[in-house]
């Protein structure tokens, strides 16, 4: 079993998809997505993409077993949007929601079972209005 640290970090990143999902569902590509609402949307995808990379780094590697993502590129997105804010490809922004962000939600919620109670951290958690898009949790 693992550490109940890693809720934490589990957590935070499911709801920065949750939320992702929700700023992007209404767009048919990369293009009207990048450009709706004077880039709201897609800047605040960006920043949560930064805030997905920076958790990535805070779960247990042993934790992160599955090779259906990079782990190590999902932690080098930090710095590749950061550093390159005027150049941010929306096109590679685009691909990692739709084709990314649903493997990784998987495999988080694979996870939350390894760790050390973690339907007790699950269930505090959501009592809070920050996790409110992941009471599906409590289904599985």
């Amino acid at each position: 079993m693992f550490s109940s640290k890693n809720i934490t970090y589990i957590l935070t990143i499911l709801e920065a998809i949750e939320k992702i999902f929700y700023y992007s569902k209404d767009f048919k590509d990369e293009e009207e997505f990048f450009y709706a609402n004077k880039q709201l949307n897609f800047n605040a995808t960006v920043n949560l993409l930064i805030a997905i990379s920076e958790e990535n780094k805070k779960i247990d590697d042993a934790l992160k077993s599955s090779d259906a993502l990079s782990w190590k590129n999902i932690s080098a997105m930090r710095d590749k949007i950061s550093h390159n804010y005027r150049g941010i490809d929306e096109s590679m922004i685009w691909d990692i929601v739709q084709n990314y962000l649903p493997t990784l939600k998987k495999l988080l919620i694979e996870m939350l079972p390894k760790i050390q109670n973690s339907q007790t951290y699950v269930e505090e958690a959501l009592k809070s209005e920050y996790y409110e898009d992941l009471h599906y949790l409590m289904e599985t």
